[in-house]
């Protein structure tokens, strides 16, 4: 992954939307992006993903709203691998991160490198 993956990038800050979808496309992933929990919601329930990276806060919604959208997520398709970014990191935010099911947890700012190694070492998610 990502050449070819179909990645959820949701995040509440345009430029982070914009940086990390650049970088995804050019590796080759087919990339939706979301600003809000709203529209994160109606691309989860109408869409499958391969991986879908979520903000845990998003502005105009409660403090863990990535939270409660990667259980919706894991609900709808539980194969689908998820990585929570969040600048407001703690490790009971982790603990719950993983607990839901997240794939792996990455501070902000991201560090690139970092993510895509995460990324390369994602297996694909099997087809029917």
């Amino acid at each position: 992954m990502p050449g070819g993956a179909r990645i959820l990038l949701v995040d509440d800050e345009p430029t982070i939307l914009l940086g990390l979808s650049h970088v995804l496309r050019r590796a080759g992933a087919e990339v939706i992006t979301c600003l809000g929990r709203d529209e994160a919601e109606e691309a989860i329930l109408n869409q499958t993903f391969d991986l879908a990276l979520l903000d845990v806060r998003l502005s105009g919604s409660e403090a863990r709203a990535g939270l409660d959208l990667l259980t919706l997520l894991k609900q709808r398709s539980p194969r689908t691998h998820v990585i929570v970014m969040t600048a407001f990191g703690t490790d009971e935010i982790r603990r719950e991160a993983m607990a839901r099911g997240a794939s792996h947890y990455c501070d902000k700012p991201i560090n690139l490198e970092h993510l895509m190694g995460l990324l390369r070492n994602l297996r694909p998610v099997p087809t029917c």
